[in-house]
């Protein structure tokens, strides 16, 4: 039977393949208990062990045969060196057969006469007369020959270990040769129970976060781009004063990490999360972690694994930053891990994925930018506390923090749709703990900055509304500009609705990586 699936353009044909084996005949795992007699006495046997019996059995069944072919073949010589005899010397024999009162004297005289044992003298009386032809003569010489080739080669095999071994073999191989079918199945060594993501296709989400704390998840593929200044699709339903407050890109199979306020780490995988429709709301977050009722989720990050070779840097409202080896996280508990010792008043807003050798840009949302090297930043363990990043004034707090990876440009957006972009390389590089430079022209018009992000031309951008209405915008259609200006309107927004957060979304050739 030849079964064939045919799968939709969008589907993955290994995942399909692995849900077929997970829950379906087409693989199957099932035990073997080697339990066996041996010498009488039941015994669970390695395959080995198995082998290394049945091979005994073998050599034990071709000793015994051996011995019983070469026993046969001395008896049937024996009889034929007596009719040699009794056909060398007919004459004699015919006479003293004719002179025998009986079976038994003639027997005897035979004996005597011949030197021969009693069963050929036997043979040579049961003789028919038509052996006494020059052709049946012949054909008890070749018997006899053959015999005697016979009984040297079955001696030759009681004597060598080797022959005896081959003999299990060649008959091995008879066997398979002539009752063996091919394989219809695979044997698979070594293996290994399927994992929950060999099930999941891999694909990127877009994932939201509301002020609420639901979270959600559904394919980033389900939004087309559009132009700056429209007013894009509607991503979640804002029920009360519920709005969506986070959003990233993430594929099903990574882990994200998320950090709370407090300075806590917990961890999911992408698959694990709720996947809803457009304006489903999601699920709280507090369902899914043990998350106290002081703490809220301030930053995310997605990771493929937990390495020794990638570092998190993290920065809190009061510019305090902190560097710690990723795989020291590798671990949470249940009810989560301290990712950082805050100081009183302070919060973690922003954690970063770094090689431990990059640029770090802090912004504050009175439009002001630092950038250092995180060298500057010495690596400490997970529940140390920070060091200054930026200094800020009375008023100002961090909204955002950067890792310079591309050296493209850096976006500025602020809470009421206005947004710019600004050549990195017009950021100098300077030691932390400074007081920073201007970044953006903050006014009541445009509002105080809410988000920074690292952008090069060919990524596109998701923006999304206090009220849950998302926006995506390619990073192109935005002219770059000074630092210090207020840049052009990105959203259109109703009155009362502010920008809430904003996600980069990588492009290439037009799909999303």
């Amino acid at each position: 039977i030849r079964v064939v699936i045919e799968l939709k353009r969008d589907a993955q044909p290994e995942v399909v393949l692995n849900q077929l084996y997970k829950h379906t005949q087409l693989q199957v795992t099932f035990g073997i208990i080697n339990l066996a007699l041996v010498d009488g006495v039941p015994r669970v046997l390695t395959l080995r062990q198995m082998l290394q019996y049945f091979i005994n059995h073998r050599h034990e069944v071709i000793l015994r045969r051996t011995r019983y072919e070469l026993d046969e073949a001395e008896k049937r010589a024996h009889i034929l060196e007596g009719l040699k005899i009794a056909l060398d010397h007919i004459d004699e024999v015919i006479a003293v057969i004719k002179k025998s009162q009986n079976v038994e004297i003639a027997t005897q005289n035979l004996m005597k006469g011949f030197k021969l044992s009693e069963v050929q003298a036997k043979a040579i009386l049961d003789m028919r007369l038509q052996r006494l032809t020059g052709l049946e003569r012949e054909k008890i010489d070749e018997e006899y020959r053959q015999l005697l080739q016979t009984i040297e080669k079955l001696r030759s095999i009681l004597q060598n270990i080797n022959l005896q071994m081959q003999i299990i073999k060649d008959e091995l191989i008879d066997l398979k040769e002539t009752y063996g079918d091919p394989r219809r199945t695979e044997i698979i060594k070594n293996y290994e129970e399927f994992s929950i993501e060999d099930m999941i296709a891999e694909e990127d989400m877009v994932i939201t976060i509301s002020r609420d704390g639901f979270i959600k998840r559904f394919p980033v593929s389900g939004y087309r781009r559009q132009h700056r200044n429209t007013r894009g699709h509607t991503g979640a339903i804002a029920k009360g004063e519920d709005f969506i407050e986070h959003l990233f890109i993430a594929s099903t199979h990574h882990y994200i990490m998320f950090f709370t306020n407090l300075g806590r780490c917990y961890w999911l995988k992408v698959h694990e999360l709720p996947q809803v429709g457009k304006a489903g709301k999601g699920r709280a977050i507090v369902n899914m972690l043990q998350i106290n009722k002081q703490e809220k989720v301030s930053a995310f990050v997605t990771v493929k694994e937990f390495t020794d070779q990638a570092y998190l840097i993290m920065g809190t409202r009061r510019g305090m930053v902190k560097k710690t080896v990723l795989s020291a996280y590798g671990n949470p508990r249940r009810d989560g891990i301290k990712a950082i010792k805050l100081n009183t008043g302070d919060e973690l807003i922003e954690v970063k994925l770094t090689d431990g050798n990059s640029d770090v840009i802090l912004a504050t949302t009175e439009g002001l930018a630092i950038r250092f090297n995180e060298r500057e930043v010495r690596e400490t363990g997970r529940v140390a506390a920070g060091v200054h990043g930026i200094r800020l004034g009375k008023n100002d707090l961090v909204i955002g923090m950067v890792v310079v990876k591309r050296e493209g440009t850096l976006l500025t957006v602020t809470r009421f749709g206005f947004g710019k972009r600004t050549y990195i390389k017009e950021y100098r590089l300077t030691h932390r703990g400074g007081k920073g430079i201007k970044n953006f022209k903050v006014s009541d018009k445009t509002g105080s900055v809410i988000s920074i992000k690292e952008v090069v031309d060919d990524d596109d951008l998701m923006l999304i509304s206090n009220k849950g209405v998302l926006l995506r915008i390619h990073v192109g259609n935005i002219r770059s500009t000074g630092r210090n200006t207020m840049g052009v309107r990105l959203m259109r927004l109703d009155t009362g609705d502010e920008v809430s957060d904003v996600a980069r979304i990588i492009t290439n050739g037009g799909e999303e990586s």
